[in-house]
């Protein structure tokens, strides 16, 4: 507890469009089938080869700056980043270093029960560079993903434990689906994270010089990560040394970092305007059609104070954005926040993995297999005592599977609940008198065969009695 860890993010989230950044070449948001087989002069960095900016990449990076709660710049220019490497055809980079897209902004998410606030620094999009493959002695290129449009999101530095990034880039994985913005999946490479860290004693305000760690590629690699890196930095200073300012790659395998190269200033990249590409001006109004109202944290916040969830159903109903409106639109049609939400997260949830559990590969069905408008009705059923709650997980399976309307389909499996007082009674009384000596055993004190004989009435019933009504016409009958 001596020391205190003080960390800065820098994340690159895959542009979720269908080419690339500067050309018309397939995006790499999936893994491609070959190497190097979706590929052109522009993104290979053939000479003569100009690049025409992707309009869908800017309306998607607009669209993810104002769920971010960035102020979208009027005019954002771009810049090359010189530097060689392999994976890097053209040998730079175009990226915006003076001038990004947009800036200040911030991510709330919850962290360990307790809301937190963590600023966004600038976003910048820029184009990726290839893929380094080792195989053996060799180093194979392969650059399907070269040129793909990517969003920088770099924060202030906020984070003061792993459990405050992990929860931050879960927050941010979910902003970006919810606007649509990207996938960010990071097994396939869409979202990738360094950590840079520095250490100081507690109540001090001087930082030891910070270290980038790369090769991030899971949530739980970066907390493995962070605890190593917090450990051996401290071991370096309480030995009486200096922290380096490098970079380091992380090899989640052995559990250990190692250093790849001092850390570079601005100057190394001889960064000057990309002269290939005028400055992007979006107005306004473009920005205002973008606007993204309601974050995750907005509908998860909602559902705990107004609609009194419980905070793992809050969660669970606001991580994805078609799930929230579907529940949304449930709770608007029946009134009843609570049994809407009981209704998907336990009926529909089990419905949907035993059968897609059980089913064909590609036969995958969701909630939307179960129209809101449909579970509003049976909900409404239930409700007024048209249907019992057993019966009501039939018709939701039924709805599920096959479709149809819900009204049709009880009347069709004869699951109406009967609330015909007279008709009731009849049953009643045929039961007392079928199984009297059960009857006189429960009236001699023997209380748990009360279960047995209002399960009688409903067998005797077809299923289709009222249980709440046999229930008060045995207690009067039997006192």
């Amino acid at each position: 507890m001596k020391y205190e860890i003080v960390m800065g993010l820098e994340t690159h989230v895959r542009v979720k469009s269908a080419t690339k950044m500067f050309c018309s070449c397939r995006n790499a948001v999936a893994l491609a089938e070959e190497p190097n087989e979706n590929v052109c002069g522009v993104c290979m960095g053939f000479p003569g080869m100009l690049p025409v900016l992707n309009d869908k990449i800017v309306d998607l990076a607009v669209r993810a700056s104002n769920a971010m709660r960035m102020t979208v710049n009027e005019v954002s220019k771009f810049d090359r980043k010189s530097y060689f490497y392999p994976d890097l055809p053209a040998g730079f980079q175009i990226t915006q270093l003076f001038h990004p897209i947009a800036e200040h902004g911030e991510v709330k998410t919850m962290v360990e029960g307790v809301e937190k606030t963590f600023r966004i620094h600038r976003m910048h999009i820029e184009n990726d560079a290839g893929k380094l493959v080792h195989a053996g002695s060799s180093t194979l290129l392969d650059y399907n993903r070269a040129g793909s449009p990517l969003m920088e999101i770099v924060t202030e530095p906020d984070f003061r434990s792993k459990a405050d990034v992990v929860a931050y880039l879960e927050e941010l994985q979910k902003i970006m689906r919810w606007c649509g913005a990207s996938d960010a999946d990071m097994e396939k490479g869409q979202l990738r994270c360094d950590v840079n860290i520095s250490i100081r004693p507690v109540g001090s305000s001087e930082l030891n010089n910070r270290v980038e760690l790369k090769n991030l590629n899971s949530f739980s690699a970066i907390g493995r990560a962070i605890d190593h890196e917090f450990a051996r930095q401290i071991e370096i200073v309480e030995s009486g040394g200096r922290i380096t300012q490098e970079t380091r790659g992380w090899d989640d395998e052995h559990g250990e970092s190692r250093s790849q190269r001092s850390k570079e200033d601005a100057m190394d990249y001889r960064y000057f305007p990309e002269p290939d590409l005028p400055p992007l001006v979006v107005s306004k109004e473009y920005v205002l059609e973008r606007a993204v109202k309601e974050l995750p944290m907005d509908r998860r916040r909602k559902y705990l104070n107004e609609f009194g969830l419980g905070e793992d159903d809050a969660r669970i109903l606001s991580n994805e954005r078609t799930l929230s409106d579907y529940y949304e639109e449930l709770v608007r049609l029946t009134g009843d926040a609570k049994k809407s939400c009981s209704y998907v997260t336990t009926v529909l949830f089990a419905i949907i993995q035993e059968y897609n559990n059980n089913s064909v590969f590609g036969d995958i069905k969701t909630f939307a297999d179960v129209p809101a408008a449909e579970l509003a009705r049976v909900i409404a059923l239930v409700n007024g005592d048209e249907l019992s709650s057993t019966n009501s997980k039939t018709v939701v399976e039924e709805l599920f599977e096959n479709g149809g309307s819900t009204d049709e389909i009880v009347d069709r499996l004869g699951l109406r609940q009967v609330n015909d007082s007279s008709a009731l009674e009849a049953v009643v009384e045929q039961v007392i008198t079928e199984f009297a000596a059960q009857v006189a055993e429960y009236q001699a004190g023997k209380i748990q065969l009360f279960g047995f004989l209002v399960g009688s009435c409903m067998k005797a019933s077809k299923g289709q009695g009222n249980p709440k009504m046999f229930t008060e016409m045995l207690k009067k009958r039997l006192g």
